[in-house]
């Protein structure tokens, strides 16, 4: 059994997966509780659907970006889980999950996520041979305004997108698309199945070595290196 986490930031997500089927999955919007909130929520979900907790063998977090708070939340509550059942661990970028349920929509996508203070983080994908999004252009934090200016005309726009920032992309004159709220959800689903296939084959992480991917320091300065 695998078992998926996301906490990258606000919109938090976990999922239970067997390596053929997935057999739970719950995604809502914490405020402030992730901390207090994943256990219990975790221990409710593995009881609805008769899951003992020692049958996890690996663990998916999402690494960011994403908040500072939300990333640590997440990657120690995952190590915690994989050192308790002896579980592999397998950390994915946020914003991979964000592109792995966006469908094929254009030949450029835009997957975001939320940064605070306004801002969000932004990477570019592109189609590669009709299989799958590759990364193009590599994250970084953006104000809504830059980040439309420079992206490819015809892009699509998934992930966290608020109301405003829909607004601004409708009316840039630059023939952007929105994926839908639903297809642009960060699935914990889409986590766990990106997961399962570096999982098949051997690709995992070493718990004492895996970090959070941030953008920025607490300064506000650029980290010109991290592992992703």
């Amino acid at each position: 059994m695998l078992l998926a986490i996301d906490t990258a930031t606000r919109w938090t997500g976990i999922a239970l997966h067997d390596g053929a089927q997935l057999r739970a999955e719950l995604g809502w919007h914490a405020v402030n509780t992730q901390t207090i909130e994943l256990a219990p929520t975790l221990a409710d979900l593995l009881r609805k659907v008769s899951v003992d907790p020692a049958e996890i063998r690996a663990v998916a977090v999402a690494i960011g970006p994403g908040s500072y708070t939300g990333l640590r939340v997440g990657l120690g509550f995952a190590k915690g889980i994989a050192l308790a059942h002896n579980a592999q661990l397998i950390g994915i970028n946020t914003l991979d999950i964000v592109a792995e349920a966006a469908g094929k929509m254009s030949s450029h996508l835009i997957a975001v996520c939320e940064a605070g203070r306004g801002r969000i983080c932004a990477a570019t994908y592109y189609f590669y041979s009709r299989k799958a999004w590759q990364l193009k252009q590599e994250a970084d934090i953006y104000k809504w305004d830059e980040l439309i200016e420079q992206v490819p005309r015809g892009s699509v726009f998934a992930g966290e997108i608020s109301a405003d920032a829909r607004s601004l992309i409708r009316n840039a004159n630059r023939n952007l698309k929105l994926a839908s709220p639903a297809q642009g959800a960060r699935r914990a689903a889409h986590l766990a199945e990106l997961a399962i296939v570096r999982h098949h084959k051997g690709d995992v992480d070493d718990a004492a070595a895996l970090v959070p991917v941030y953008l920025r320091d607490p300064a506000g300065n650029k980290i010109t290196s991290s592992k992703s």
